[in-house]
């Protein structure tokens, strides 16, 4: 019988994950300290809002807009020394700020979580994509504003791609956690876990941060065999995800289980099976008799487990 890992590499994914649609020129290389002024004085700029973790979205019926001129900025509370270069559409720069703590909102515009907002639809993909990026530079610059070096205090350069202390002379520039989310297979079955803070019946996934010194392939290997107990052999890339909780990129995989005994990391796993490819089906479905379902569609670990699923030998 064929092996799901003899199949030819797929066409590029990662289009179809939730957050990846961003395509703003970011400028990283074009950029100098009258960037941000220069894009903020820009009449065709536009602005993504925050308050907190939430984006700020102005919804008409199904559909939202995330960005805002500056007057509508300003009125909604913007802080103008939150503000971040984002890059530029086609149609003008794009900028991103937070605003005031604040107890209500005209009555059009929402303050939304990402996973809701990737959920529910509202934005176009790349919308989305951009908003991703947004929530994870605005993070990084309210929690690196003291030095790691020296502890002096930093100030943002190149309208947000760095900061500087002018203590030492140190560069600090935004980081990406890298993540390994593997599905592990055995010929018609795979393995799927749950946290306990998971939606009541959903499985998903096996997923860990990639350690420093280790490949891709030796984080999937090593972090099934931590909480699954489960030796892997081969290992093979699918697609990847911007995670913007804060700044992660998940690495998605599918890996060939070379021992079939699950001995689950309790500590990180409420449960942890193996679930057959018509019981996956259904649980894509919706139609499984236990209730039991998959990740959103919007999720990585949901194309990792609808490829293993529509996968026909």
């Amino acid at each position: 019988m064929p092996s799901f890992f003899d199949q030819t590499t797929p066409a590029e994914a990662s289009h179809l994950n939730g957050f990846a649609g961003n395509r703003l020129d970011r400028l990283s290389e074009a950029r100098d300290e009258t960037s941000l002024a220069t894009a903020a004085a820009d009449p065709q700029a536009r602005y993504l809002l925050f308050a907190e973790e939430r984006a700020l979205i102005a919804v008409n019926g199904e559909a939202g807009d995330a960005t805002f001129e500056r007057p509508a900025a300003e009125r909604l509370g913007l802080l103008a020394d939150s503000l971040v270069l984002l890059g530029a559409a086609g149609n003008g720069p794009r900028l991103a700020g937070l605003i005031e703590a604040r107890g209500d909102l005209p009555e059009t515009i929402k303050a939304i979580d990402l996973r809701s907002l990737a959920n529910q639809g509202l934005l176009k993909t790349d919308d989305l994509g951009a908003v991703a990026q947004a929530r994870s530079m605005l993070s990084w610059h309210a929690n690196h504003q003291y030095c790691a070096r020296c502890g002096e205090p930093t100030l943002m350069r190149g309208g947000g791609v760095r900061r500087d202390c002018p203590a030492c002379s140190a560069q600090h520039f935004p980081r990406v956690d890298p993540v390994a989310i593997m599905l592990t297979i055995d010929g018609e079955r795979c393995v799927m876990g749950r946290q306990a803070h998971f939606a009541a019946g959903m499985y998903s996934a096996l997923a860990g941060f990639v350690e420093p010194g280790e490949t891709i392939e030796d984080a999937v290997r090593r972090e099934t065999k931590e909480e699954a107990g489960i030796d892997i052999g081969r290992v093979r890339y699918h697609s990847s995800q911007p995670w913007p909780f804060v700044s992660s990129l998940m690495i998605g995989c599918h890996c060939e289980a070379l021992t079939r005994d699950i001995s689950p990391d309790e500590s990180e796993l409420e449960d942890c099976r193996w679930f057959n490819r018509d019981e996956v089906r259904a649980m894509i479905a919706g139609s499984h008799p236990g209730g039991l379902m998959v990740p959103p569609k919007m999720a990585i670990a949901n194309r990792l487990i609808c490829a293993f699923a529509d996968w026909n030998g």
